[in-house]
């Protein structure tokens, strides 16, 4: 059974997802040869896949500390746990990357990579276009495309296709799935009951 994050993450974020690939065509198709307008699409389209995967790991992270907390059985020492797991969290403030969702559960004592590398082969692929999707990320929120080798999308290629983004949402939506397997089969092994 899907934790209530990845059911947010497959329902709602699928939708909107598909709202803005829909908005995507509506501008193609209505400026023809308005490529700077189909450009800021496929960018807003980016930006919202990255946001609404941090906010699929953010709350994944949410549901295990609930979790864990439950566990204990003084409320006090609840509250206490709960802080410590949250403070800090990176997930709160930074982007959606490896490096940043691999040190919050770190926190449980979860290797988080390599676990879902354990149940997915294709996970260090996804990884990769994760990171991807990230530096593209900053670059359009910082308006900063100045550097090719970042941003680079293969062949030296630095403009961005509906394609490529539609590859890191495929890369996310395995990604989620993987990461939902593994956080919670870690979390049963603390706990010694599955946590959804």
């Amino acid at each position: 059974m899907p934790s209530n994050s990845l059911l947010r993450w497959q329902a709602g974020a699928r939708s909107q997802l598909d709202e803005i690939v829909s908005a995507h065509a509506a501008v193609a198709a209505s400026t023809p040869g308005g490529h700077a307008a189909t450009e800021q699409v496929i960018q807003a389209y980016a930006m919202l896949l990255s946001s609404h995967f941090q906010r699929f790991c953010r709350d994944l992270h949410s549901e295990a500390i609930e979790h864990v907390c439950a566990e204990v059985p003084t409320v006090w020492v609840q509250w206490m746990l709960r802080a410590r797991l949250i403070e800090g969290r990176k997930l709160d403030t930074g982007n959606p990357n490896p490096g940043n969702i691999g040190s919050d559960f770190k926190r449980f004592g979860l290797e988080l990579w390599p676990s879902m590398v354990a149940l997915n082969a294709h996970t260090a692929g996804q990884k990769l276009l994760l990171e991807q999707l990230n530096r593209w990320r900053n670059a359009i929120a910082h308006q900063d495309f100045t550097s090719p080798t970042d941003l680079d999308l293969g062949a030296g290629r630095v403009d961005l296709r509906l394609a490529d983004v539609d590859a890191w949402r495929a890369a996310c939506a395995q990604l989620a799935a993987t990461m939902d397997a593994a956080v919670g089969a870690w979390l049963a092994g603390l706990a010694g009951r599955p946590p959804w």
